[in-house]
């Protein structure tokens, strides 16, 4: 990483900006901008998050905005309504109110004095989702985006659903939620009213676990915010990036092919991080490419972006599984065009089997995100999964095979229950003897038809099912043979169904997507960064995944981390966290899965300290989810809250 602290222009910052809302609520905003942005005049680039500006994304932020600031733009890093050091109460992920806020700042933003006007909107996750949607909007000062680590479909491709089956991260984003959201605003932002804010936001905690999990269908409520509903509605440009270890890795490719505005997409080796801070190397210079787009589209400066290639990809080499991979091998290639006439679909037809019922099935599927938290988040060797599995083994159509874009699974398929899961794993058989993942899908065999009128299956007989497995870039040597592995349990990636169930396969086919023809190669820019945030460790932090089976015979996974204390060098702040995730499984019993999930977050400054305790459990029984948080808060060692909720939610 290249720290760059030599700019065009000077920059100025203010930790605490007031923007206020139409109602009269207002938001808190850190901002940089040149300093004689009032006398000239400068575009805006937005970034709108719930996630703390003053202590959570506090060390991203400051080798991000500054940056392009130091380049000529107004950066705002505004705490989204009820979180952070904003006032108003938090009410649900993208909700109508959000969005709206979303576009009553960028208006706001555009009316300022030291605004040219034109206003651009960025974000990873949270920020990419709220970008994308808000663009739907159409707010008129809004002139480009940049999206990374998004979906364009809430239901199918989000934290909560997949394949119409619920991800065990909807209860683990929850709590996550829960936790982030229960902390106050800082008093050296707010005043004295910090207390008072707190304690409201605590009274109108939302129960959002049992609002996802009753939402099981692709119904109004997922439609909602979900641009592939409308890709017409997004009229300002789009760069959308993202990466194949990510849990959002399909967004880049359906944006760059739906949307009929100016689009350009780039898919690298990166898990949830923006890909110059990425953990897995090799990182992208993100700073320089986001500032051709910025420069383009909100300075109106000829910077080559349009015409960029439609679609860049960086194609994975095989590698040796590892659940802690540091590096991925593989080499950058760009398609003019997006679909590529360069990939063509091959299909390859497998024959029948039976997929065995094992609950144990899962156990190598690492995790959902890959943030670089702790130890083993990557998918492991599958050959223990493959043994669990009904596996096709064949023979790939080339030599050496590149891969690119999504496969995708025919099968006709035959079950002895009415409700069933079917999860397909493309795997690549090395000669060192290890199966190392590419790509997986699943699919909730009765929303075989439809995500939003599921319809029971007819035991006994066959139905045909489709569906895509996710994007993939991955180059396949010759003398490597390909697998597809299908299970019906995927534990603990997803919830499993209620009863033991006996699925046959009479027909299988998988579709490759085989690109063929010269490469043209890109070279991506190497990371940049302005100057860290000075921060001090005052106790290291510790992270354990652990397998175990309890006196009941039960498997259990443990996940702890302890981010240990840190303390910011600028604002003073001390910080503190601890995670434990406990998941608990009879693998006789399908109906037995448990989860609780541990949240300890704490701030302190001088003799001022505030911590929340969080508690969420989700338990599965034969016929509902029953779902349960507790939460406390304490200033200093004094409990000043406390609540629990509790919910059962029919299947």
């Amino acid at each position: 990483m290249t720290v760059v602290d030599t700019f065009p222009y000077r920059v100025i910052e203010n930790s605490d900006m007031g923007i206020p809302l139409p109602d009269g609520t207002r938001l808190s905003a850190r901002v940089w901008m040149p300093e004689d942005a009032a006398d000239r005049p400068v575009p805006a680039i937005l970034e709108y998050l719930p996630y703390r500006k003053t202590d959570g994304t506090v060390v991203r932020d400051q080798g991000m905005h500054p940056y392009f600031a130091g380049h000529g733009y107004a950066c705002l890093r505004v705490d989204r309504r009820g979180c952070g050091d904003s006032e108003g109460l938090f009410d649900d992920e993208y909700s109508p109110q959000e969005l709206q806020d979303g576009c009553d700042i960028i208006a706001w933003i555009a009316a300022q004095p030291w605004c040219s006007g034109a206003v651009g909107i960025q974000g990873i996750s949270w920020g990419g989702f709220n970008g994308l949607q808000i663009a739907a909007l159409r707010p008129p000062a809004l002139k480009a985006v940049i999206t990374i680590g998004t979906t364009v479909d809430r239901y199918a491709d989000d934290i909560h659903y997949k394949g119409g089956i619920q991800l065990t991260e909807n209860i683990g984003w929850a709590a996550t939620v829960l936790s982030w959201f229960s902390m106050p605003p800082d008093p050296a932002i707010v005043g004295d009213k910090w207390r008072a804010m707190w304690l409201e936001r605590l009274e109108n905690t939302p129960f959002l676990a049992e609002t996802w999990t009753r939402h099981r269908d692709r119904d109004a409520y997922w439609k909602h915010g979900s641009v592939c509903e409308d890709f017409s509605a997004i009229q300002a440009p789009v760069l959308a990036i993202g990466g194949y270890l990510d849990g959002y890795r399909n967004a880049m490719a359906a944006l760059a092919e739906g949307l009929d505005t100016p689009v350009k997409a780039i898919a690298g080796p990166w898990g949830h991080k923006y890909p110059h801070i990425s953990h897995i190397e090799p990182a992208m210079g993100y700073l320089q490419e986001a500032l051709r787009w910025w420069d383009r589209w909100l300075k109106g400066i000829d910077t080559g972006v349009e015409a960029d290639p439609a679609y860049r990809a960086y194609v994975l080499d095989s590698v040796a599984p590892s659940v802690s991979l540091t590096e991925r091998p593989g080499r950058w290639i760009a398609e003019p065009e997006w679909p590529s006439p360069s990939v063509r679909p091959h299909p390859i037809a497998l024959g029948s089997a039976d997929i065995p019922f094992d609950l144990a099935c899962g156990r190598s599927c690492g995790e959902y995100f890959t943030f670089g938290f702790g130890p083993g988040e990557f998918p492991g060797d599958q050959q223990g999964d493959d043994a669990r599995s009904a596996c096709f083994d064949f023979d790939p159509p080339l030599g050496e095979t590149v891969l690119l874009g999504r496969p995708r699974l025919s099968a006709t398929i035959r079950s002895d229950r009415p409700a069933a899961q079917v999860i397909a794993r493309l795997c690549d058989l090395r000669p060192d003897g290890t199966s190392a993942l590419i790509a997986h899908g699943m699919l909730d065999l009765r929303r075989r038809d439809s995500m939003e009128h599921p319809q029971d299956l007819p035991v006994g007989e066959d139905v045909a099912v489709t569906f895509d497995l996710d994007q993939c870039a991955y180059r396949l040597p010759e003398g490597h043979r390909l697998r597809l592995a299908l299970s019906s349990s995927y534990w603990p990636f997803i919830w499993p169904e209620t009863e033991t169930v006996h699925l046959a396969v009479t027909h299988a086919q998988i579709t490759l997507p085989i690109r063929t023809g010269a490469e043209i190669p890109w070279d991506a820019p190497p990371p940049e960064s302005a100057r860290p945030r000075p921060r001090r460790i005052l106790r290291q932090g510790t992270e354990t995944k652990e397998w175990s089976t309890d006196a009941k015979g039960r498997s259990v996974l443990t996940i702890a981390s302890d981010e240990g204390e840190v303390e910011d060098l600028e604002n003073g702040l001390i910080a503190t966290c601890t995670l434990k995730e406990v998941w608990t499984l009879d693998e006789r019993d399908p109906s037995s899965a448990h989860v609780r999930i541990d949240w300890t977050r704490g701030m302190a400054r001088g003799d001022w300290s505030v911590r929340t305790e969080t508690s969420t459990e989700m338990r599965a029984t034969a016929t509902g989810y029953e779902i349960s948080y507790r939460l406390e808060a304490f200033e200093g060692e004094e409990r000043v809250f406390e609540r629990e909720f509790g919910a059962t939610v029919p299947r």
